[in-house]
């Protein structure tokens, strides 16, 4: 199986310029690598102490944040290296100054590894969530550089715990330790042999806790709730549109609405705007406009959705209505409020999780959403409550950054 793996990622190594030509994405992907090693090549050689994380996307990347700046804080001298498979996670935080150097990963080719490892020469590698690259994981045991998962999952339908998954296996076998985020994945590893596990819960609750303490004042988003319950609709794409557009032009003066599209495209926003019957102000228009004569607010720009979340009495967190996956739904819930989602939300686990808590809602067409909707809008005792239940839920699954820190601590030093 090892030999088919190498064959596989072999030959896709060398089409890449070709896979390059079939969409926008592919060719984001394809370029990117070509100049990953003429990069590494100028930053290196380097007399400076490598801490390597790699991220599959920007999810991962969210994960690895609490981490990467717990490292920074307690070893500044140290440079953090930051690697992305996918277009999406690097086209995002390729600027990002968390990381002192950001690229691709090359393709998992023994001969990319080795390259790789000996360019950088880092002192400790994480990997986030998932993401076993065998090559990889190899050279870095045969270098004696530990390689930890954090925030990891398991599930039943991977290879690892099939009858044909005997070389993912034992790729499991060089990493120095995992760090999941459930009890289920914990068992399904520990069930193979392995004992370097730790239930430690996930990243990313210790991410949004701390935006709590943030300073979430924004002036114009101010100006415009008026003293109003808002209503935040989060991330949404067409298909969570479609089932609160009628809510929002037959709704009460008294409630405001604020939505941030995931498209934000002049044409997607114009669209959005025109089905619309109340009065409604994009935000690249809100300049001279009375904000608080107005009842819906577009974000048609990025950057403040964290912080929108401070001020809804309700979020709406969009993509669970399609297929695109749900958006994150602990953002909002770390400020205390409600939370109502579509109904394709199987493998979100925070999702399902807080469903059974009584603080999240999920919603399969445009009646319920209303029902829903008017139970938290017209009840406030009801929707003080639902919104308790996410505060709690996220100060209750916090503590991983500190559980994983204090293991890295002893593999740097």
């Amino acid at each position: 199986m090892g030999i088919l793996y190498n064959i596989f990622i072999a030959i896709f190594n060398s089409i890449l310029p070709i896979i390059g030509l079939l969409s926008p994405k592919l060719k984001l992907f394809a370029n990117g690598r070509k100049v990953v090693f003429e990069t590494l090549e100028q930053y290196f050689p380097t007399q400076d102490r490598i801490l390597w994380f790699h991220c599959a996307s920007l999810g991962e990347y969210e994960q690895g944040v609490p981490v990467i700046e717990e490292l920074k804080k307690r070893y500044p001298d140290h440079k953090v290296l930051v690697t992305f498979f996918s277009p999406s996670g690097y086209e995002a935080k390729k600027n990002s100054t968390l990381a002192d150097i950001i690229v691709y990963l090359p393709m998992d080719t023994n001969a990319n590894a080795i390259r790789f490892i000996q360019l950088v020469k880092p002192e400790l590698a994480v990997f986030v969530k998932y993401e076993f690259w065998p090559n990889y994981l190899k050279v870095l045991q045969n270098r004696n550089i530990p390689a930890v998962f954090i925030s990891a999952t398991f599930r039943e339908d991977q290879a690892f715990f099939k009858w044909y998954g005997g070389f993912m296996r034992k790729t499991l076998q060089t990493v120095d330790h995992f760090f999941v985020q459930d009890k289920i994945s914990q068992t399904l590893i520990e069930k193979q042999g392995f004992a370097n596990v730790t239930l430690s819960g996930d990243t990313r609750f210790d991410r949004v806790s701390h935006q709590i303490e943030m300073d979430n004042h924004v002036d114009f988003i101010s100006e415009f709730i008026n003293e109003r319950l808002c209503i935040v609709m989060g991330s949404s794409w067409p298909e969570d549109e479609e089932i609160f557009i009628d809510y929002i032009n037959e709704a009460s003066d008294k409630v405001c609405f604020i939505i941030a599209p995931h498209e934000i495209k002049d044409n997607s926003t114009n669209t959005l705007k025109r089905k619309i019957k109340k009065k409604t102000v994009l935000y690249s228009e809100k300049e001279g406009i009375v904000l608080r004569d107005q009842q819906v607010f577009i974000m048609n720009t990025i950057g403040y959705l964290s912080r929108i979340y401070s001020y809804a009495d309700i979020a709406y967190v969009g993509g669970a209505m399609g297929t695109g996956g749900l958006h994150n739904i602990l953002e909002p819930a770390t400020f205390g409020i409600p939370i109502v989602i579509g109904k394709n939300f199987e493998k979100f686990r925070e999702a399902k999780q807080l469903q059974k808590l009584a603080g999240l809602f999920s919603v399969s067409s445009a009646g319920e959403f209303n029902q829903v909707l008017n139970k938290l809008v017209e009840d406030k005792k009801f929707r003080e409550k639902t919104g308790m239940i996410s505060g709690h839920f996220i100060n209750s699954n916090t503590g991983a950054t500190a559980m994983i820190m204090e293991y890295l601590i002893k593999k740097i030093n």
